[in-house]
């Protein structure tokens, strides 16, 4: 679906899902694009400088959110009584469990939601309402679960590649969850998945040489892509020497000769 509305337009629709949710005491936290963008404070101009779509500055279709899957009723209420969003039954019946997508009264754009856990090449769990990983940010899912939503992805395409270049711009590695990169989560995470650790470590120099790209073509200044190579390259680090559980170690003897990722059908990427 091709959006009609500004990239301003769609975060304040994204925006207003959210708080009003939140206003009936229903946890929804934005997901992907839009919420980097909404994160990336001062960082704006650069995401819109990339062009990620490479649509007359447009670089937003539709708005991803996640929930609690104990909320899926209240979840149902909100978006098809409180705010008249329209569903595919047949949908629906598929895959409603695990999965609502919603289109817009209008037709102006669709709204993806997920439950408890994104589970594309690789899983990020968000964990149950009250100890889940959802109340640690707002209105989006915290800086480093969207660094992981988009390292994960196996065939990573460099519209995510300019996602994570304008992320790992606008925020410092940490040990905290608050607006910066938990490096202390991501070493539980990945020291424990030989297969995300992989995908995570290829799609990071990736992006190393993706921002090298970009600095020679001036999009990005030089002072820029040394900040970005630093923290690109202290992760890589912190990826070698972080611990790594005994299921790490096994399934790193059998190496990339086993399949390490999921398969993802485009239309749940």
């Amino acid at each position: 679906m091709v959006a009609r509305l500004s990239d301003k337009e769609i975060i304040e629709e994204a925006t207003k899902i959210v708080e009003t949710a939140q206003s009936k005491g229903v946890i929804l936290r934005i997901l992907g694009a839009i919420a980097i963008r909404i994160h990336s404070k001062g960082v704006e101009d650069l995401h819109k400088k990339l062009n990620r779509l490479g649509d007359e500055g447009k670089s937003f279709t539709d708005i991803d959110l996640i929930g609690y899957s104990s909320q899926w009723g209240d979840i149902r209420k909100l978006m098809e009584r409180d705010l008249a969003f329209k569903i595919s039954r047949q949908f629906l019946l598929l895959h409603g469990k695990d999965r609502l997508i919603y289109y817009h009264p209008e037709d102006l754009y669709h709204v993806d939601i997920f439950f408890d856990k994104l589970a594309f090449s690789h899983d990020i769990d968000f964990g149950k309402r009250g100890k889940g990983r959802l109340e640690l940010d707002y209105p989006t899912i915290t800086v480093t679960d969207l660094l992981l939503e988009k390292l994960q992805i196996h065939d990573i395409n460099e519209k995510d590649i300019k996602d994570v270049i304008v992320l790992l711009k606008a925020h410092n590695l940490g040990n905290s969850d608050v607006d910066s990169v938990n490096i202390d989560y991501l070493s539980k995470i990945l020291g424990d998945d030989w297969g995300f650790w992989m995908d995570v470590r290829e799609n990071l120099m990736k992006t190393l040489r993706f921002a090298q790209k970009y600095r020679d073509a001036a999009i990005l200044s030089a002072g820029d892509y040394e900040e970005i190579a630093n923290k690109i390259n202290s992760l890589l680090e912190i990826l070698d020497t972080c611990p790594k559980t005994k299921k790490w170690q096994k399934r790193a003897k059998q190496g990339v000769k086993k399949k390490y990722w999921r398969d993802v059908e485009e239309l749940y990427r």
